[in-house]
């Protein structure tokens, strides 16, 4: 068995005018971590990619274990004991888990035989990896931290034995992603290579032995962990010094409420309370974070917020207009009353997927007097308003006719944070901002965010970083089981608190209203 589980060579790789890799090269030792970091569209998804078989390298060669491997199709690179979990999963949410595991490898035309024989082999792989998941249960069912468990064991079955990992965290709650770093040195104990693509460099430094910075489709460094530090990854990624965390010196100026909210109740499908009672208030000036483990309300609290879903019961006020649960704040009266949001799912709710960017780039703000004349649409304003704000925004590529699903995630988000900052809203509703976006954009959106803010706009920010949380916020909310378990100035806040009043441990009551 070769020492080096993958060796890379002189891979590239154009798309069209985008040249997506670019002569790269780098080893990764079996039985290890290895880390694969970069700005949004720096190259890495691209060249996994090709490792998986789902592109061929225009050039370039790949060893497996020690032999020269021609990869045309995933079907190969599985045979040759490949797997691949992406950032967005592949599942059917209608069939089971174990079907799923299944699908596509039944073995045979009768399926009860083979279902009793691959429960055999995934009990006897779920008790040697650790990996639990309920085979029974319908993947629509389960929490995101089992599907992602799910999609690990699906690879395993197969024979994984290199695992390539795409922001494994991007959705998961700080419990699941601790629950799945013990699965995953779990697997490099029992010799799986892991290959590990993300932009959170805390989760580089505990789990990674190597790593390989990226940057516009290029090699920029592959090193031992150990002769890297977290400020050093994130100068090689972007090619300059980094700030995060929270200025000093701010000022927060509050003004009038923007948004005010009283009493909102909503219910699940099952009846089971999603939101319960929950008031608020969003003033001129402020961002207001809300921290809470992911399920327990925020994702209602911004549909409700944002004329998605009407409530059960409650009232709102926004703009000077009033809202009871029969007569609900519709989407396109929101815009009209200057709110914006920015989704937590930017697949499902802030893109057409299959839309090219100067449609998604507009979606919403179509009907303008800038994009419409009588019954026709100006597209030649809309292509050179998307042309400005991937300018602005950093948007890479700066293709306005490509496709929306051809960008990375984090382009994708910020052509969505284009559309909706650009249009100067009273109020922004904002989930998962940074959720899959390299480090440098992370500088970037905060600063956007901020300066927002300083301009006199009223922010609500749902985020499942603390980290973020604490960098953005000037007051904090949080929730526990769809209720809002405690309220606090930001210079009450620290790390410890939040989570007490997270698991609603503690009760708490000193924001500014």
């Amino acid at each position: 068995m070769s020492a080096h589980a993958v060796r890379l060579r002189a891979i590239s790789k154009r798309f069209g005018a985008v040249q997506a890799n670019r002569e790269v090269s780098f080893d990764i030792a079996a039985g290890s971590v290895h880390g694969l970091v970069g700005e949004n569209g720096a190259g890495k998804s691209t060249l996994m990619a090709i490792l998986y078989g789902y592109y061929q390298a225009d050039s370039g060669s790949i060893e497996v274990h020690g032999q020269a491997v021609q990869i045309s199709n995933s079907q190969q690179a599985i045979a040759l004991g490949i797997g691949m979990v992406h950032q967005h999963f592949m599942l059917v949410d209608t069939l089971t888990c174990l079907e799923n595991i299944m699908l596509g490898a039944e073995g045979g035309f009768f399926l009860s035989p083979a279902k009793a024989q691959v429960r055999a082999r995934l009990d006897a792989l779920m008790r040697e990896t650790g990996l639990t998941v309920q085979l029974d249960a319908r993947v629509a069912d389960l929490p995101v931290g089992e599907l992602q468990r799910l999609e690990i064991l699906k690879a395993l079955y197969r024979g994984a034995k290199v695992l390539i990992l795409d922001e494994p965290t991007a959705v998961l709650t700080p419990q699941e992603t601790e629950q799945l770093f013990v699965t995953l040195r779990r697997l490099k104990e029992l010799g799986t290579t892991l290959i590990l693509i993300t932009h959170k460099l805390k989760e580089v430094m505990s789990l990674c032995g190597a790593v390989t910075v990226m940057r516009a489709g290029q090699v920029v460094e592959t090193r031992d962990i150990s002769a890297w530090s977290e400020e050093g990854l994130a100068e090689a990624m972007v090619g300059r010094k980094v700030t995060l965390g929270r200025p000093e010196g701010l000022e927060v100026r509050r003004g009038e409420a923007r948004l005010e909210v009283q009493g909102l109740k909503l219910s699940h499908a099952n009846g089971v309370p999603a939101l319960r009672d929950v008031s608020l208030a969003l003033r001129a000036g402020e961002i207001v974070g809300v921290a809470g483990v992911s399920g327990n309300g925020q994702s209602e609290l911004l549909e409700v917020l944002s004329g998605l879903r009407a409530p059960e019961g409650g009232r709102m006020t926004l703009g000077g207009a009033s809202f009871t649960p029969e007569a609900w704040l519709q989407p396109r009266r929101a815009r009209e009353l200057h709110l914006a949001h920015v989704p937590e799912d930017r697949h499902a709710v802030g893109l057409v997927m299959n839309f090219p960017a100067w449609e998604s780039a507009v979606l919403g703000y179509h009907d303008a007097p800038k994009y419409r004349a009588g019954p026709n649409m100006k597209h030649a304003a809309m292509r050179a308003a998307t042309r400005q704000m991937q300018e602005r925004f950093d948007v890479r590529p700066r293709d306005e006719n490509l496709g929306s699903s051809k960008f990375s995630g984090g382009n994708q988000q910020k052509l969505i944070l284009a559309r909706e900052i650009g249009e100067q809203p009273q109020v922004l509703l904002v989930g998962q901002p940074t959720r899959g976006v390299d480090i440098g954009a992370i500088e970037f959106i905060h600063n956007q965010l901020r300066a927002l803010r300083d301009a006199g706009c009223a922010v609500l920010l749902v985020s499942s970083e603390l980290d973020e949380i604490l960098a953005l916020a000037d007051r904090v909310l949080v929730m526990n089981a769809g209720r809002i378990t405690g309220e606090l100035a930001i210079e009450d806040c620290d790390e410890k608190r939040l989570g007490l009043l997270m698991a609603a441990q503690e009760q708490a009551q000193g924001g500014a209203a």
